[in-house]
């Protein structure tokens, strides 16, 4: 037996434009049935009792809008959330852990905002009755025999307190007039913020009004109002974004802490250094994007971690990945690389009023990824514009053998048009041929976005159409000023993966920025690390062995990595814990030997 899901993209349906086959050809509707019908929006609702799966609907489809799902029976009393008729619905819910941080990992789209909205009381869960949305005693009667049970009823009787820190942190903007500081004070229950203010470093923040504060301010901010408030449970939902290294670390710092003084933590996060540093237990959601999400059952962060890379789920016995993420142990052994430079440059000096930047003279080769690490306002965008040709250096030479190809940090929507019409008028496109739709295009899906337009992308959509966009110019230099932001976990190694095999390929060179240690490791063959004053002055080293650039800057970091034994993945050992001591002794911030991690 099976639970079958019929779901409408209703972003992609244009039933003005097409010839209404999902009604047309049918075999339901020949026969009589009322298989599919038309809303009053002129957009289909297709019976999921009456479908029989036959498939031609998706495939006959103009616009790629329609999804038929085949579902094992018995998630079908696992329906949490239905998000009206054809639409979006999650199957079972994350268990809290008192005094654990939990962490929550998954693809864009497939539930981790729902299911944090439902389980901090701003959702009541409709178990997918649309016709008759349950009542409080229904829901809760529904969980009974698990551990949601008690939960639920402690949420409907309030004798729950919840602090959510958002996704989108811009919202505050909307609905907080004054400046952060008063937003603190509004907020702060446990008489903490002072504390939380010296941690997050939002001194120079807290005077400015919040419609003036930077992404990174607002998120700080956001997060400093949450742990400010006296609750049993937090949620956080993607505390990293606009934050650099050194930030995301004090933010874990501060999370970690709640779960240390007792309090249930759960966490949404791309991330996967972070998550592996923060998390206790890990909930895996799998699915199908905008389509359905099932939260995994609850285990180990190692095994979560290790279970999302290799694609399936061991207690459960289900696959939801064809090829397992593999981390190449032996990368640092290889020799540097012995081929031409495609960009050189001496010691540069670039000032503007308040900020002068230095960086020490380097090369790129043929073939070779430079990979980018620091800080906020070190002078790295300003690196990436003098390398693109967009700033001139005040004091050196910049020297390129080829024109360069510069994705910039903050991405635009002017473009009037769909996804394909802005890709095809790129110029020097190489966007047709074979080794960008296959290296490129498809792991990271932008073909499914053809015919959606820019102006409705998200922004994790629109950071991957900017990638295509650069990497599908013709020529020998590509910049990426840091593309994984609002990217999930499994496109950021889809990225890293792609690029690889891009650059690679061709004999071709790329310069990425990025604050994800884990996909800058994965991508880069070198390192360049930028320290400083944020806000007053920069200094970048030259061109570095990774295995160097690793060491200097986690040194910076005061953290050590390590590598997973089953999955050679980079891990952040537990602060002071013995492994993190014995590294440090030897200054070996970065990998310890396969020999020496199998003890692990």
């Amino acid at each position: 037996m099976v639970h079958r899901l019929a779901v409408l993209n209703r972003e992609r349906c244009q039933p003005k434009r097409c010839g209404k086959e999902c009604y047309r050809l049918c075999p339901g509707v020949k026969m009589g049935n009322k298989t599919v019908i038309f809303g009053e929006d002129g957009k289909p609702i297709i019976s999921e009792e009456l479908c029989s799966g036959c498939g031609i609907c998706v495939k006959k489809c103009s616009f790629d809008s329609i999804t038929i799902i085949n579902l094992a029976e018995e998630l079908k009393s696992d329906v949490v959330h239905k998000y009206g008729p054809n639409g979006f619905r999650l199957y079972r819910l994350p268990i809290l852990r008192r005094g654990s941080t939990v962490g929550l990992v998954g693809k864009n789209g497939i539930g981790k905002t729902t299911a944090l909205n439902i389980l901090s009381g701003n959702l009541k869960p409709n178990m997918g009755l649309l016709d008759c949305p349950p009542d409080w005693d229904l829901v809760i009667d529904h969980f009974q025999g698990t551990e949601l049970k008690d939960y639920f009823e402690k949420v409907y009787e309030k004798k729950l307190r919840v602090s959510l820190k958002p996704q989108a942190v811009y919202q505050l903007v909307r609905v907080w007039k004054d400046d952060a500081l008063s937003l603190l004070r509004f907020f702060d229950e446990r008489r903490s913020i002072d504390d939380l203010i010296d941690r997050l470093s939002l001194k120079e923040s807290l005077h400015k009004p919040v419609k003036d504060l930077s992404g990174g301010e607002l998120q700080r901010l956001a997060i400093a109002a949450c742990a400010s408030k006296d609750a049993d449970v937090y949620f956080f939902d993607e505390p990293s974004s606009y934050n650099d290294i050194f930030q995301r670390l004090s933010v874990a710092r501060v999370i970690s802490d709640l779960a240390e003084q007792g309090r249930s933590v759960l966490l949404v996060e791309h991330d996967l250094t972070l998550l592996d540093y923060l998390s206790e237990y890990i909930h895996i959601l799998y699915g199908d994007p905008g389509v359905y999400g099932i939260v995994s059952g609850i285990t180990s962060a190692r095994a979560g971690i290790n279970a999302l890379l290799d694609g399936y789920l061991p207690a459960e016995n289900v696959r939801f990945r064809e090829k397992p993420v593999t981390f190449d142990i032996y990368a640092l052994l290889e020799d540097s690389l012995q081929t031409p430079n495609l960009v050189e440059y001496t010691d540069l000096v670039k000032s503007y009023p308040g900020f002068r930047l230095k960086v020490s003279g380097g090369s790129l080769k043929e073939g070779e990824i430079l990979g980018v690490l620091g800080g906020n306002a070190l002078g790295k965008t300003t690196f990436m514009k003098m390398v693109a040709g967009e700033e001139k250096p005040d004091e050196g030479e910049v020297k390129c053998m080829a024109k360069v190809s510069y994705k910039p940090q903050y991405l635009t929507t002017e473009f009037d048009g769909d996804v394909k019409s802005l890709l095809d008028k790129v110029p020097e496109s190489n966007i047709n041929t074979s080794l960008v739709q296959s290296s490129i295009i498809n792991p990271l899906g932008i073909h499914k976005l053809y015919d959606k337009h820019v102006k409705d992308l998200s922004g994790g959509e629109l950071q991957k159409v900017a990638v295509a966009t650069c990497l599908s110019r013709d020529t020998k230099v590509y910049a990426l000023d840091e593309p994984s932001a609002f990217i999930d976990v499994e496109d950021r190694i889809a990225f890293a993966k792609a690029v690889q095999k891009f650059i690679k390929a061709q004999g071709k060179s790329a310069v990425i920025v990025d604050h994800d240690v884990q996909l800058i490791d994965i991508v880069s063959d070198s390192l360049m690390i930028f320290a400083g004053e944020q806000g007053v002055r920069g200094e970048a080293t030259s061109v570095m062995m990774k295995e160097d650039g690793m060491n200097t800057f986690l040194k910076n970091l005061d953290i050590t990595y390590r590598r997973d034994i089953d999955t050679g993945r980079p891990r952040v050992n537990k602060p002071s814990s013995k492994l993190d001591r014995e590294q440090k002794k030897k200054r070996s911030y970065y990998y310890i030997s396969k020999k020496e991690n199998s003890s692990i």
